[in-house]
Order: structure tokens, then sequence, then C-alpha cells
């Protein structure tokens, strides 16, 4: 099995329409988050991806996109109802 790193990806996008295509490339790959900060595990070509496809979808004078690797030997708090992130056994990209 390919190991996957833990990413946090957040994105600020001007206009509705690309928002929403963010938005949806985004939870295609997310096990977790809210709003437009999400947690995602990522092989490194499943980065390269996500990284091609939004540069697709973005504007470059009026967008942002923030993806940032986690260090793995750090641990991970989790506040109030949130559960811990975790890795699933499969992927469904669809």
């Amino acid at each position: 099995m390919t190991q996957r790193d833990f990413y946090l990806a957040a994105y600020d996008v001007a206009a509705p329409r690309r928002l929403r295509a963010a938005l949806a490339l985004v939870r295609g790959y997310a096990t977790g988050g809210q709003k437009s900060v999400h947690e995602i595990f990522l092989t490194p070509s499943e980065r390269h991806e996500l990284l091609h496809a939004m540069a697709l979808i973005l504007d470059e004078e009026a967008d942002r996109f923030f993806l940032l690797r986690l260090d793995p030997r750090s641990r991970t708090y989790a506040l109030g109802v949130a559960a811990q992130p975790a890795d699933p056994d499969y992927f469904y990209l669809g």
C-alpha cells in the first residue's frame, strides 16, 4: 500500500463558479474539514494531480490555494467533538 502524507488544503476564491469547482475538487480528496480548509491524505502522484487540476480552475490574479504538508511526527490535537484524522483503507476518486 502506498504511503500517504497528511495535508491541510485551504483556498480563497473570488468568483462563485470557480469557488464551487475548487470545493468539488478538494472534497474529492478530503477526509475532513470545514468551509475552505480541508484535511487530505495524498500520495505524491495524487498531490501532483490535485495541484494541476486546481491550477486549471483558479485565476492567478484573484484566487489563492495553499497546500500544507503536516509533519508526520507531530501529534494531532482534536478539540470538542472533533475526530482524529485517519488515513482510510481506500479512497474513491470519481
